[in-house]
């Protein structure tokens, strides 16, 4: 909870600078100098994976070629993948027209979720996998339902339909666990992706560091905010780990966008095995709502860190003397 009210007073006020900068949060975080953004984050309990002079080192190398990997993102986006095409609880029917939909948007990368059961579970994926065909990227997602050995015996049943990862197969808090289903499941080349629960860097780290996690799903609102996330994403690095972040929930496309160009633009300089998730929901809220083009986004040009929901929705859903709670 202090992480969560943390995010939103940091978040508001890194938005509050973008703007008075006239810039895209993405923009601002790029454009300001190395020595001054390490300055600007708090990196303690770190120092035994990552000195200061790496860290310092690290971004200044991503300052070369900047302006050409800025331009690439104005000209093509950055890659996307959509999760609501597996959502639980979506009848077949539904299942084959979204996903149908979406191949023909030119999507590539599909995810849905697991967990119910076996049953379930591998006809769902087999009916995703036939429809999607077998050279584009399944992601499966458990939301934590499983114990360790459930995971492991669950995603070796699953293997057949070659998922790219499995998302939260087990408790979000236990590293240990994911660090066993990790080892199980790499002979299998199916990676473990998880972080969206992580409530700060020292859990990040410890995930990093065990190799507990192939991919890494920072969340704009569960850690202390941008410059949290920012430490996160320099510790991924470090251990080689790619950033992709989580987007499952209201207004969280268009806060982390930001982020995955932040990632290509200055830190990474990488698109490869990185991609944003998608969920088509609640954007028409947002005054700076989250675009798509090519299954990839568009980079942000508005100031600010595109958090502003639009006064009409904000008038018609509060509660209780909002419109929408009057009928």
């Amino acid at each position: 909870i202090v992480h969560l009210a943390t995010a939103a007073v940091t978040n508001a006020v890194w938005d509050l600078a973008a703007r008075l900068a006239n810039k895209p949060l993405w923009r601002f975080v790029v454009d300001i100098p190395v020595e001054d953004l390490v300055a600007m984050i708090d990196w303690s309990y770190t120092s035994d994976v990552i000195s200061e002079n790496e860290i310092v080192e690290m971004l200044s190398e991503g300052q070369s070629g900047k302006e050409e990997r800025i331009k690439e993102l104005e000209k093509d986006g950055y890659p996307a993948y959509i999760t609501s095409v597996g959502w639980l609880g979506y009848s077949d029917e539904k299942v084959k027209r979204l996903n149908n939909e979406k191949l023909g948007e030119g999507w590539t990368a599909f995810k849905m979720k697991v967990g119910i059961s076996q049953e379930d579970d591998m006809r769902r994926a087999e009916l995703i996998r036939s429809l999607i065909g077998p050279d584009n990227k399944l992601m499966m997602d458990a939301n934590q339902i499983w114990d360790v050995n459930d995971a492991i015996t669950r995603m070796k049943q699953l293997k057949k339909y070659n998922p790219y990862w499995i998302e939260e197969p087990t408790s979000p808090d236990d590293v240990d666990g994911h660090a066993q289903i990790s080892q199980a499941l790499r002979e299998h080349n199916i990676g473990v992706a998880t972080g969206e629960m992580c409530q700060n860097k020292v859990m990040f780290k410890q995930f990093l560091k065990l190799h507990a996690m192939q991919f890494c799903q920072i969340d704009s609102c569960r850690v202390g905010g941008v410059s949290e996330v920012l430490a996160i994403m320099v510790l991924a690095r470090k251990f080689g780990v790619p950033v992709v972040p989580h987007a499952g929930g209201v207004g969280l496309c268009e806060l982390v966008r930001h982020y995955s160009m932040v990632d290509y633009v200055l830190i990474s300089g990488k698109m490869s095995d990185r991609m944003c998730e998608y969920a088509e929901h609640l954007h028409e809220h947002f005054t700076d709502e989250a675009e798509i083009k090519n299954a990839r986004y568009v980079l942000p040009y508005k100031p600010g860190f595109s958090c502003e929901i639009k006064k009409e929705a904000v008038e018609k859903y509060k509660f209780p003397d909002g419109s929408y709670w009057q009928n």
